[in-house]
């Protein structure tokens, strides 16, 4: 999906807390194994603590707002990504932020995609700002994207709640700007995403549907549910279509923004946040053979994976470098459950 006209990327940022959880103690304690500790490949992974998820997301929108010099009652939308349980049972975490932002003009909405939550976010903030304003204005129209995720006992365990991943504590945001302006970091070129719905049986497994959360078990547990897929299917059926996937998107990224694989002004690739095994089986071969000559970011080894963050937080990883360099151009992966799959294009303008 390519927007009419560039959107400005004016800014993006990556809360984090100070508290950590360590693979060695999940070892010590016997919830993960010591080969598999060694296969994820985080000594430790953030740990929020007390700080919920809504609240892990504000504090990243502050900072990027504040960093902008932008006032929240200028948004005309926000979009909010999650994975797991942002603290109340039917509610909706996207109208609290916007009030804890005092973004009140601001049209809230949620979006549930799971892991591909915030570049799915992206994509339908970018298109709401692309499309044909109703009360055309001089001013520009801004659109705020946010992601805050809590992976805490006793529902979950992040460290052995699924297979080749662990799951760290974050919130996220990126503020959005249509037309692009002069002091925006980035330029959004596309956001291209592809889905495979016929992989959805990898996380709800055998199981009948349950009445009530958390119904089958004490806690979610993915490891069981692809257990299940993989005794009915076998792996080719997934890892057939994610490669097919990563091909697509790349293509479609790239292909939107006029460029391919080779070409020079690609410098940079920002990897999901999976664990190093996963992404050394399902993701660097075909990576290698698409666009080999870009340098590879993986931010993922501090922080595990973000939960529906992770698009987001690799934006804020480039914005805090200063990458790409001005006139150049990078990729951002995220892909969650569903399966679903997304690459976003951005570049850095000529200054």
């Amino acid at each position: 999906m390519r927007p009419t006209e560039p959107v400005g990327i004016v800014t993006a940022g990556l809360w984090l807390p100070e508290g950590r959880s360590s693979a060695s103690d999940a070892v010590a304690a016997g919830r993960l194994r010591r080969r598999d500790a060694e296969a994820l490949g985080h000594e430790s992974v953030p740990d929020a603590g007390d700080v919920a998820p809504p609240d892990a997301a504000v504090l990243a929108a502050r900072g990027v707002l504040d960093g902008a010099g932008v006032d929240a009652g200028e948004l005309d939308v926000l979009a909010h990504a999650w994975m797991y349980y942002q603290g109340h049972d039917l509610w909706s975490p996207a109208h609290y932020v916007a009030r804890r932002l005092d973004a009140l003009r601001a049209l809230p909405v949620g979006v549930q995609q799971v892991c591909n939550g915030g570049a799915a976010a992206i994509g339908l903030v970018m298109a709401w700002l692309a499309s044909p304003d109703p009360s055309p204005s001089a001013r520009p129209r801004l659109g705020l994207v946010t992601t805050g995720d809590r992976f805490a006992g006793p529902g979950f365990d992040r460290w052995a709640g699924d297979f080749g991943v662990a799951y760290g504590d974050a919130g996220t945001a990126v503020l959005l700007r249509r037309p692009a302006a002069d002091g925006d970091v980035l330029l959004l070129r596309s956001v291209a995403t592809v889905a495979d719905p016929l992989l959805e049986e990898m996380h709800r497994g055998a199981d009948p549907f349950s009445p009530v959360a958390r119904g089958h078990r004490d806690r979610v547990d993915m490891r069981a549910t692809k257990r299940a897929y993989l005794s009915a299917h076998g792996m080719l059926p997934f890892t057939t279509s994610n490669r097919r996937a990563v091909r697509t998107v790349v293509a479609q990224a790239l292909a939107d923004g006029g460029m391919d694989g080779r070409d020079p002004r690609l410098t940079h690739v920002v990897l999901p946040r999976f664990g190093a095994k996963t992404l050394a089986e399902s993701w660097l071969p075909v990576l290698g053979e698409l666009v080999g000559g870009a340098r590879l970011l993986d931010p993922g080894r501090e922080t595990g994976h973000l939960g529906a963050g992770d698009a987001v937080a690799g934006i804020a990883e480039l914005t805090a470098r200063g990458l790409p360099a001005p006139g150049t151009a990078a990729l951002v992966f995220s892909a969650g459950a569903g399966f679903t799959w997304s690459c976003l294009l951005v570049e850095s303008p000529a200054r």
